[in-house]
């Protein structure tokens, strides 16, 4: 079981931070600032991810080291999950009634060394960890809620997160691929500006 470093305080403070800098920046092009001590000056790794209403992707950025004082990281991940990512055209104001905000807070990706590459399924553990590929300039990452959601095992995330880097879905065999696992607390809205909840992911048994 996943050891928990983050409350649900924490969590909420997070996510309020994250829709917060959204709303601001999409309004009136201000960033806010993180008024937050503790844990959230303290350089982590963040995710930003929005949904609609409708639970389809609007946006989902992020750094996966800890490069950032955790509050700088969620307002710096929130807008560019709002306005950046190249997959989607910027979020609107308007838009802002019916996105569902989720922050993901995570460990300090570890690389996974393994003997025998074949092994490499069976070391994750699908609803715990998130996954990172990376070979020379090419890189690829997918949170753990991910697996969960799409219902796959741990050969079919390694496979996932290879095309995600843009690379063969079996380049996880290769020694030259680096495969890193992390961790995350997830705490999302249930509704638009509504309650805040840890998400507790859970891998269906095969």
């Amino acid at each position: 079981m996943m050891v928990q470093e983050y409350t649900d305080e924490d969590g909420e403070i997070a996510t309020k931070m994250a829709r917060r800098a959204i709303e601001e920046y999409i309004d009136i092009k201000l960033i806010v600032k993180n008024s937050y001590g503790g844990k959230f000056v303290e350089k982590r790794g963040v995710f930003t991810t929005l949904t609609n209403t409708s639970r389809e992707l609007r946006g989902c950025i992020g750094f996966p080291e800890p490069v950032y004082p955790l509050g700088e990281g969620v307002i710096k991940s929130a807008i560019a999950a709002a306005v950046q990512d190249p997959r989607f055209s910027p979020v609107t104001k308007d838009e802002m009634d019916n996105i569902i905000v989720e922050v993901s807070l995570l460990s300090p990706p570890a690389v996974l060394n393994v003997k025998n590459r074949k092994e490499l399924p069976s070391k994750i553990e699908i609803g715990r960890d998130g996954l990172i590929a990376e070979r020379d300039a090419l890189s690829g990452l997918l949170l753990p809620q991910v697996a969960v959601d799409d219902k796959m095992d741990g050969k079919a995330f390694l496979n996932a997160v290879c095309w995600k880097a843009g690379m063969e879905p079996d380049c996880w065999k290769d020694t030259d691929t680096s495969i890193s696992t992390f961790t995350a607390e997830i705490f999302y809205e249930v509704e638009p500006r509504g309650p805040i909840f840890r998400k507790l992911l859970v891998a269906e048994k095969r």
